[in-house]
C-alpha cells in the first residue's frame, strides 16, 4: 500500500469532507481517506496497483475542488 497527501484547494465544511472522501473511497483500490480541513490536504492510502494519483485528483476535482499540483 502506498500513501499520499494531496493538497486540495476549496474545502471549508463537513460537507466538504465528506464529498472527498466519499469520492475517493468509492475509487477501486482505495483503502482510506482522511481530509484535514485545517491544512486542506487529505491523506490517502491506496494499491498503486488498482489506482493512479491522476483518477483521485479527479475523483477530488469531481466534486468541486481543485488539487494543487
Amino acid at each position: 500500500m502506498a500513501r499520499k497527501t494531496i493538497d486540495v484547494e476549496g474545502m471549508t465544511c463537513g460537507h466538504c469532507k465528506s464529498a472527498v472522501e466519499g469520492a475517493l473511497s468509492e475509487l477501486e483500490g482505495v483503502k482510506s481517506a482522511d481530509v484535514n480541513l485545517d491544512a486542506n490536504n487529505v491523506n490517502v492510502e491506496y494499491d498503486e496497483s488498482k489506482v493512479t494519483e491522476a483518477s483521485m485528483a479527479e475523483a477530488i476535482e469531481d466534486q468541486g475542488y481543485d488539487v494543487k499540483q
